[in-house]
């Protein structure tokens, strides 16, 4: 049986053949703008680190997520609500709460001093010589992985673009309300994905990593709130008093500065 080829009347042909043209243009494109989204993406980072860096005082609140895989290969996501006070270089305070954890560190510039809350428990140890310093001991000392404090850093362009093998200016996007600039970041192990403020003010709304190295990549989201900068704070702002009988420990023994529950199941590496 012979089947016949349906002509396209001439109209259609000539927005068809429009259409094509438009396609073959942006195809010869796509090198030059992905090379200038590349560009685009590490400019826009680079203005957001250096001003976060350039300030000396600042004060947010935000929401956070993380995700766990079990061996059963089900997704568990677990949120902490949470704040900080940041006076550059070297006072800090900040609490985060979940269901498992509510946890206030403290850092006076001498001092650090974590408090479990719903333990009832704390521990203090001599501090480094500045906020910048702390979050790496807590991270060498501690094994806590702090994913979100690398935007507070005063070199966090540096930390941030060490290792990164792509990077993408995707477009604009909305956050609370806020219009932001849409990033994204390849690294060997990560993926992650950052929301910039379009404006005068171009601070971090949006934070996601992309884990590669799991079973069904799971997803760390941080979501900043209420951010403010050139915040006086008060006199008594880094002050740490523990609660009436509470119990001290060594700094090794205080595991609730974890967004996890001590018995959360994490998938197999794949």
């Amino acid at each position: 049986m012979t089947t016949s080829i349906p002509s396209v009347p001439a109209p259609r042909r000539a927005r068809l053949g429009a259409v094509s043209l438009i396609l073959a243009a942006s195809l010869i494109g796509t090198g030059s703008l992905a090379q200038a989204r590349e560009g685009d993406a590490q400019a826009i980072l680079k203005s957001m680190t250096d001003y976060v860096g350039s300030q000396t005082s600042i004060e947010f609140s935000f929401d956070s997520s993380i995700e766990v895989i079990t061996p059963e290969l089900e997704k568990i996501q677990f949120t902490n609500s949470g704040g900080a006070l940041l006076s550059r270089p070297d006072k800090l305070r900040a609490h985060r709460t979940g269901g498992y954890a509510d946890v206030e560190l403290v850092f006076d510039g001498q001092t650090v001093s974590v408090l479990g809350k719903s333990r009832n428990v704390y521990a203090q140890f001599d501090g480094p010589e500045s906020v910048d310093a702390l979050i790496e001991a807590l991270r060498a000392g501690q094994g806590i992985a702090l994913p979100g404090a690398d935007l507070l850093l005063t070199n966090a362009y540096a930390v941030l673009t060490d290792g990164i093998l792509e990077a993408k200016h995707i477009g604009r996007g909305i956050i609370d309300g806020v219009e932001c600039e849409h990033l994204a970041f390849r690294n060997r192990d990560t993926d992650w994905q950052l929301w910039v403020e379009v404006g005068e003010r171009p601070i971090p709304r949006k934070l996601v990593i992309t884990s590669k190295t799991l079973n069904s990549a799971p997803q760390y989201t941080l979501q900043v709130k209420d951010w403010k900068t050139g915040v006086t704070p008060a006199a008594d702002a880094f002050a740490f008093t523990p609660p009436k009988d509470a119990q001290k420990l060594e700094a090794h023994e205080l595991i609730d500065l974890d967004e996890l529950p001590p018995d959360a199941a994490t998938g197999d590496d794949q």
